[in-house]
């Protein structure tokens, strides 16, 4: 009799349930389009929609708030850097559940995106309308007509547009036809009113916007940029040998000084200069002696051509919000007119013209200085151009990208760059007809 072996009874393997995650968010499964993350003001009411409505400047579509009680909110986008790429974790406002340190549900925005509502003059909508930017100026003069806050409205763009469910809204329309009243004259035809516009009202009231932007200030990368920047003069260097002797020339700007000119001082031995290096600003007297004491350890000079005068500078900060305002709200024709009633002396009642001549002056002054530029190991140091310093920033920047994005790869990748694919063929070479 064969023999036989006691064995035990085949299980069936069950399978095994997941483990419990011990994360308080829930991430629910993506579907559809990404959340966007919106930052709407507290005063808006729960009877306010976001709209589409055309953009004032190029006509396309765009996205607003609207409220009947407290007017209209164009959103503004806050984005991450690109080299950084970010993300939302959004969860359950459910503060009972905070509490407890549970979450029913959460989702992840695969965009680090923020849109922020801020306010915005429901004029710039209208302007479009009001005012034809394809018709000359005498005959705008001539074919403009006293018209009823309706038939603008036609004359906006409807594709894709809630215009006319919003204008039902009795506070909307009279917000809409208070601004309109603020640059037009107008008529009463019975119970309803007419607008025409009129172009001096218009410009005054951009030219309010624009001085209460320059008065609060700016931006602090448009102050750099647009402001400092282009009012900055070139800096003169002068090398240790040269200064050697009884006396040298060196220009600097006067203190206090209102015209923005440059005024030529002559160092003697009884004068007093104020002379800047890299990092600080110190007085000497000038010796008539062939060392140069008093200058940095590169034996170099550092000095300002000219300095703006805070009435030049308060000006060019008009110019620029004037600017800044025509470029994001007012089509290109129309802000072309107001750009010209700005030059006009008795047009704008505000004088531009030591603006004028100090832009003037500096670009003469930088002129001769490229001209009489140093080609000296001394000066190379202190007088790259602008554009090489952003060149070399972008390169900076691109190679701390490369680096970052070296790190980010997998040790796999890395040992796949060293094969050697030398006759291999490529992985589409197995997908072409044959």
């Amino acid at each position: 009799m064969q023999g036989t072996r006691s064995s035990k009874a085949a299980t069936t393997d069950a399978p095994k349930a997941p483990p419990a995650s011990k994360s308080k968010y829930t991430v629910t499964a993506k579907s559809g389009q990404t959340s966007k993350l919106f930052i709407l003001p507290r005063s808006a009411t729960a009877d306010a929609r976001i709209v589409s409505l055309p953009h004032p400047q190029n006509g396309q579509p765009s996205r607003y708030l609207v409220c009947p009680e407290t007017g209209v909110y164009e959103f503004t986008k806050v984005a991450a850097p690109k080299t950084t790429p970010r993300s939302w974790l959004i969860s359950s406002a459910n503060c009972e559940i905070e509490k407890q340190g549970q979450v029913e549900s959460a989702e992840t925005a695969s965009s680090a995106d923020l849109f922020v509502a801020t306010h915005v003059d429901p004029l710039f909508l209208l302007l479009p309308a009001m005012i034809d930017a394809k018709a000359s100026k005498s005959s705008t003069d001539q074919k403009r007509l006293f018209l009823s806050s309706d038939d603008y409205f036609d004359k906006l763009p409807e594709e894709s547009s809630h215009l006319s469910e919003i204008v039902r809204w009795p506070r909307t329309k009279a917000l809409l036809e208070s601004r309109m009243a603020a640059i037009c004259d107008s008529v009463d035809a019975g119970d309803e009113s007419m607008f025409r516009v009129n172009e001096e009202k218009l410009f005054s009231v951009i030219l309010a916007k624009a001085t209460r932007l320059a008065s609060g200030g700016l931006p602090a990368s448009v102050e750099e940029k647009f402001v400092q920047k282009a009012l900055e003069a070139p800096i003169l260097l002068r090398s240790a040998s040269n200064l050697a002797g009884p006396a040298a020339t060196v220009t600097v700007a006067p203190e206090g000084a209102e015209s923005g000119a440059s005024t030529p001082k002559t160092e003697s031995t009884e004068s007093q200069s104020s002379t800047a290096t890299d990092g600080s600003t110190f007085s000497a007297v000038s010796q008539p002696s062939t060392a140069a004491s008093s200058f940095s350890e590169d034996d170099v000079a550092v000095t300002t051509a000219m300095t703006a005068s805070p009435e030049v500078i308060q000006l060019q900060r008009l110019r620029v919000a004037f600017d800044f305002i025509c470029a994001s709200y007012i089509p290109a024709a129309i802000a072309e007119r107001l750009k010209q009633i700005l030059s006009d002396k008795t047009a704008s009642k505000t004088d531009f013209e030591p603006l004028n001549t100090y832009i003037a002056e500096l670009e003469k002054l930088r002129k001769e200085t490229m001209a009489t530029r140093p080609t000296g190991d001394f000066s190379r140091k202190r007088m790259r151009d602008e554009e090489e310093d952003e060149a070399r920033l972008e390169k900076k920047r691109k190679m701390e990208e490369e680096k970052k994005r070296k790190a980010n790869e997998s040790r796999g990748v890395r040992d796949l760059k060293k094969v050697n694919t030398t006759g291999m063929k490529k992985l589409s070479a197995f997908f072409t007809k044959k």
